[in-house]
């Protein structure tokens, strides 16, 4: 730290030092245009819960426009927040918040934080597709001992994503919290309007810097537009750009940008018109982190990172594609050794797709899964199981035995977990396997609106699921109420060639089959291009579709992750019963890789949750409460684990299944009997252990 003053010093004399790099505050070359500032007074509006306050945050109906087809930036802002927030976080009573997590946990009152907020658009080496990064510096951030969090959003989220996780725990910590959008947030082009989102979310049609618009000229739009009427194009799907290969190069630009802002606030001013950083990645302790998404980009960032600029991960349930290593095996108990494990996002999310609109009527999940007939009808899952019957996916006479044969494919031959399997039919029915194989399929694949990848294109469609233009009042809302992925915020996934008509996927008929089955050729057809094999005959893909398959396998090749976390202290927590991301093919398979990369300089470790999935936020609803507990409390354990370690050489505890007690209905509020905390010394029986090439999990 004492050479780098005094190259500082000599640089600003005019003299010149061999091996001196004068560390001047200089706004990193990756930053596009302007960066805006914002501060906040902690009363009347602020960083974490936009002036709502953590009681205007669990309170409904949602913050409202004054002008609903004219928002303001702070407006949409505040409702961004909202939704952000409690997307990922259960709000309701009893559920926890308010007294294990929330902004008034540990601050009082409201938890409302004053500070700074800096946004600004960025690019990464290779691609000119804007990306947001964020930065909040609260007004208890201390610059004598700084610290800074990583809060890449989770999902497809634009750049508030990750505010009620990382984003939270930070700025309660009184650190610097670090966002980016990751090059996917809301990012939606209207191609009737040539309309788009600014950087505050406010519409433009204008030449003019915003979020994402389709790289096409007028005239292809207009040509577009003219044959496929009232589409949109979505930047995580329509960018060309792969943005999941570049998510750790996102995280460590917004990392670069958080230094950046810290000393314009607070760095030494040398009085000729330069600014000496005096707050830089030796004196400041970074911890990388988020959920879902977002932790998959903070684990590719610690990886990535050779310039030290991280000292420690947390993360929950991380997206995650290790590279394919089956020299080691994965086995839960005494079942059944896993070498097929690994598989990638798209593989097994295509899987669910197409059979879990089946197993959702199988005998076992049928009356007992919560919310299944609420949302998905019996007859659509009744002609899924026929489509697929009559195309040799599934076997059986009955519906009964076609749907449980769907089921043992998931359990069996896509090893994904059976505690999924009461939660998998809600997601099916919020369409989180059919958004996630659309959107990614078009990203590995860097595919264009105009491609329009197995016949999917994305418009707001009527209550027959006909194409019909999105509402001037909801487009206007987009910024503050879309999760990145359609469908989302009234905009759908078409499918183009359903009988009769361009229709709502979950309400069109296959052309093979002329029976309303979800669109089964489509999904299908997603299924194929993620194995590069017909799925119906096992044949091999020619022609375009060979070549957007190829393209696709080389984009998910690129968003592999190798285990290798270079000795940093790192915590992993998943939920056993995670219907999004299966922890066979994602956080296991990686804690192992690392094991076999690292060896005995490995500092990860992974604690599984009983009772736990991906998204809290179902955990307010009847049916789903009583059986299941916030993973997001053991998330904020993990970074506590964390902070410290880093702070106090704390040893981290060591890799475990954590046993927790459901509170069995949602009128019993949780207590800490419900949720024991990560054990220092567990014992032996609650281990997670690696040896003789098998990650070991206890039952």
């Amino acid at each position: 730290m004492k050479r780098m003053m005094l190259c500082a010093l000599i640089g600003a004399s005019g003299l010149t030092l061999t091996g001196c790099k004068a560390p001047f505050n200089e706004i990193p070359d990756f930053v596009q245009g302007e960066i805006q500032h914002t501060s906040y007074d902690g009363i009347t509006d602020d960083l974490l819960t936009a002036g709502l306050g953590a009681t205007g945050l669990a309170s409904t109906p949602a913050p409202a426009f004054a002008d609903p087809l004219n928002p303001t930036p702070a407006e949409l802002r505040r409702l961004a927040i909202y939704n952000n927030y409690r997307a990922l976080v259960d709000t309701s009573a009893g559920g926890g918040y308010g007294a294990f997590f929330g902004p008034q946990v540990g601050s009082g009152g409201e938890g409302l934080i004053p500070g700074d907020e800096f946004i600004a658009f960025m690019t990464v080496p290779g691609s000119d597709v804007p990306v947001t990064v964020m930065a909040q510096v609260p007004d208890s951030f201390d610059p004598k001992s700084p610290c800074m969090v990583t809060a890449p959003s989770s999902g497809s989220r634009g750049i508030y994503g990750a505010i009620g996780t990382a984003g939270e725990w930070g700025l309660k910590k009184g650190c610097a919290v670090v966002y980016t959008d990751k090059g996917t947030g809301t990012g939606a082009h209207n191609l009737a309007t040539n309309t788009a989102q600014r950087i505050d979310g406010t519409l433009s049609s204008t030449d003019e810097a915003v979020q994402f618009r389709a790289d096409l000229t007028d005239g292809e739009r207009a040509a577009f537009d003219s044959r496929w009427p009232d589409r949109f194009a979505w930047k995580h799907a329509h960018s060309k750009a792969n943005p999941e290969a570049d998510w750790g190069h996102h995280v460590l630009q917004s990392i670069e940008f958080g230094f950046y802002v810290l000393n314009e606030k607070f760095g030494r001013d040398l009085g000729n018109g330069k600014t000496l950083q005096t707050i830089n990645p030796k004196n400041t302790l970074v911890i990388a982190s988020s959920v879902s998404n977002g932790g998959g980009a903070s684990v590719r960032a610690a990886e990535l990172d050779t310039l030290g600029l991280i000292d420690g991960v947390a993360v929950s349930e991380p997206n995650v594609n290790p590279e394919v290593d089956r020299s080691f095996t994965i086995v839960q108990g005494d079942g059944p050794v896993i070498s097929e494990h690994s598989r990638s996002l798209l593989d097994y999310t295509t899987a669910l797709a197409v059979y879990q609109g089946c197993a959702n009527q199988a005998p076992a999940i049928r009356e007992s899964a919560p919310l299944n007939a609420v949302f998905n009808p019996p007859a659509i899952g009744e002609n899924i199981c026929n489509s697929l019957a009559n195309k040799g996916l599934v076997s059986g006479a009955t519906l009964d035995d076609r749907a449980a044969d769907a089921l043992r494919i998931l359990n069996e031959e896509f090893d994904i977990q059976p505690e999924q399997n009461l939660l998998a039919p809600v997601h099916f029915g919020l369409a989180v396997a059919q958004s996630i194989s659309m959107t990614y399929a078009n990203a590995y694949g860097r595919a264009g609106v105009e491609d329009r990848v197995c016949e999917l294109s994305l418009a707001a469609t009527d209550t027959a699921g006909a194409v019909t233009q999105l509402a001037a009042a909801a487009e206007a809302a987009l910024f503050s109420v879309s999760n990145g992925i359609p469908p989302t915020a009234g905009v759908n996934i078409v499918y183009d060639n359903a009988e009769g008509q361009p229709t709502n996927l979950a309400a069109s008929a296959s052309p093979s089959s002329s029976q309303q089955d979800y669109g089964l050729d489509a999904l299908l057809c997603l299924r194929s291009l993620a194995t590069g094999r017909d799925t119906v005959t096992g044949t091999a893909l020619e022609g375009p579709d060979a070549e957007l398959a190829s393209a696709i396998a080389d984009g998910i090749a690129r968003v592999r992750a190798t285990g290798d976390l270079q000795g940093k202290p790192a915590i992993f927590v998943a939920g056993r019963s995670d219907a999004i991301l299966p922890i066979n093919h994602t956080s296991r398979p990686y804690f192992a890789l690392n094991q076999r990369v690292e060896g005995k300089n490995s500092n990860l470790r992974y604690y599984e949750v009983l009772n736990a999935h991906h998204l809290d936020v179902l955990n307010g609803f009847p049916g789903i409460a009583g059986r299941y507990v916030p993973l997001h409390h053991y998330y904020f354990q993990a970074l506590d684990l964390v902070w410290a370690h880093l702070t106090d050489k704390q040893p981290l505890p060591p890799s475990q299944v954590v046993r927790t007690v459901p509170r069995g209905a949602i009128t019993n509020p949780l207590t800490a009997a419900n949720l024991p905390a990560i054990d220092p010394s567990p014992d032996a029986g609650n281990r997670i252990v690696f040896t003789d090439n098998q990650l070991r999990i206890p039952e």
